[in-house]
């Protein structure tokens, strides 16, 4: 699919946009200053496929703990910053590959400037958050005189401010920006994107903010970032859920994988349930998912409940099973290798998918 042109910046050693793969990141949930936790999580994200992980800097304290875990890790890190411009300043010097702010919550145009000048001598990028719950107040009385939709109004609203924030750091002299227009609702997040596509080339960060519990969650950010990355627009992405951080860096390549965007770990291909089936296939599934999760190698593998369709249905699947009653097939592109007892068909399947892993 052809994507949006849009210019390269550098996070550490990865580039966002330019035609660089679509990035997954994620974000800590463990206070910053729990400096062991905070390491641990970001290692485990990373074993995820996390490539960029973001910590929230609250305060003083949480500055000295960000430059303690910076040292211990390896992956880019970026600071999340609201309203105290001293704190995006002391990130960069602790040092942060990206700070995470909202123009309008810092305050001043010269306390933006403070940041952007740290930023420029660290070389360092920016990412410009713009939420529609943390509008500026002028954007949320448009909103609220405009006769148009509230999805359509909001999205506008929330294309003026980034415009506006943009334009204020290239008079800075600054352009190393990434910028993200964030929504609960699915309808503005894309409307906004939609219309911020046409009027810049800098990189786009996914995602829809506060999207909810991992199922419900999974669902609106699937739709709502699906829909712009088959138009070609989006350049990193991060799935909002309330979950274990872990799971968000799952869903995003779950979404990446579908689109034909990024190819990591296995693609799990099973069958619904019928009243042909003869074997717990849910448990099956949900076994071989769960213990296929550290394979990194893109993989096909299939779990199909029926030996007379599931070998043929699932031909294209580098490996898999197909149940029968109290027992099953394992098959490879299609044909059969052998038969297997129920109780070793997750086992098998498991050991023959680890072994292509090698």
């Amino acid at each position: 699919m052809a994507r949006r042109r849009s210019r390269g910046v550098r996070v550490g050693d990865l580039v966002i946009g330019g035609g660089s793969p679509v990035i997954v990141q994620s974000m800590t949930n463990t206070p910053t200053t729990a400096v062991r936790k905070t390491i641990d999580q970001v290692n485990r994200l990373v074993d995820s496929g996390c490539e960029i992980v973001r910590l929230a800097v609250p305060n003083k304290e949480s500055v000295r703990a960000f430059a303690k875990i910076k040292k211990a890790t390896s992956v880019p890190l970026v600071a999340d910053i609201h309203f105290d411009y001293r704190l995006a300043v002391a990130a960069l010097e602790a040092g942060a590959d990206k700070i995470r702010i909202n123009p309008g919550n810092i305050g001043s145009p010269d306390r933006v400037e403070k940041i952007v000048s740290r930023a420029k001598r660290l070389k360092k990028p920016i990412r410009i958050g713009v939420n529609s719950g943390s509008l500026e107040q002028e954007m949320r009385d448009k909103i609220a005189r405009s006769k148009l939709s509230r999805p359509v109004a909001t999205a506008r609203a929330m294309v003026e401010s980034a415009l506006r924030h943009l334009r204020l750091l290239e008079e800075m002299g600054f352009c190393d920006t990434i910028v993200s227009l964030k929504s609960p609702d699915v309808k503005t997040t894309v409307a906004a994107h939609r219309a911020l596509a046409k009027k810049c080339d800098y990189p786009f960060h996914l995602g829809i903010t506060e999207a909810g519990t991992l199922t419900p969650g999974t669902v609106k950010s699937a739709v709502g970032l699906g829909i712009l990355l088959a138009e070609g627009i989006g350049d990193t992405i991060r799935v909002s859920l309330t979950a274990e951080p872990e799971h968000e860096v799952r869903v995003a390549f779950e979404i990446l994988k579908a689109l034909g965007l990024r190819q990591r770990g296995p693609e799990i291909i099973s069958c619904p349930v019928c009243g042909r089936c003869e074997i717990d296939l849910a448990k099956i599934a949900a076994s071989v998912e769960r213990r296929t999760r550290n394979i990194v190698r893109p993989l096909r593998i299939a779990v199909m409940g029926c030996v007379v369709n599931g070998p043929g249905e699932a031909r294209d699947a580098d490996i898999g099973i197909a149940g029968g009653k109290g027992h099953g097939v394992l098959f490879r592109h299609g044909e059969i290798v052998k038969k297997v007892d129920e109780s070793k068909l997750a086992d098998t399947l498991v050991r023959e998918a680890r072994k292509l892993d090698r």
